[in-house]
């Protein structure tokens, strides 16, 4: 069975940091893009951050473009958000997302529609 599963949500003032992990067991992600999306409350789920396989080809929505970091370590089969300079529109249950066909090692997805397997989501609260 196929598991994404989300840490290192919290509660964080504005202007600190939190690094979300997603890590994923059932099946190796090693060879597959993967992403991060997030919604806040009443609103529609939106893409954050892409990482192609490889690690060499990233994408960002430009609302966090320069404050967040999305990065991969294959071997232990995990993703990982650096958020720096948080704000309190960040505010939002961020989730991991993971594509289930192989890709170019240089590609990413930002719709939603491209990515088959899900984490449950963490939550980020950021008071100003």
């Amino acid at each position: 069975q196929v598991q994404l599963v989300e840490s290192g949500g919290g509660l964080v003032q504005a202007g600190g940091s939190l690094r979300l992990s997603c890590a994923a067991s059932g099946r190796t992600f090693s060879n597959n893009a993967m992403g991060w999306f997030r919604q806040a409350p009443g609103k529609e789920r939106e893409f954050v951050a892409a990482i192609s396989w490889s690690g060499d080809s990233t994408y960002y929505t430009d609302s966090v473009k320069g404050r967040f970091t999305i990065s991969r370590d294959n071997a232990k089969n995990t993703v990982y958000l650096q958020m720096n300079s948080l704000k309190p529109e960040d505010t939002a249950v961020y989730y991991c997302a993971a594509r289930d066909r192989y890709a170019g090692a240089t590609q990413f997805y930002t719709r939603s529609i491209n990515y088959n397997y899900w984490g449950q989501g963490t939550q980020v609260t950021v008071s100003s």
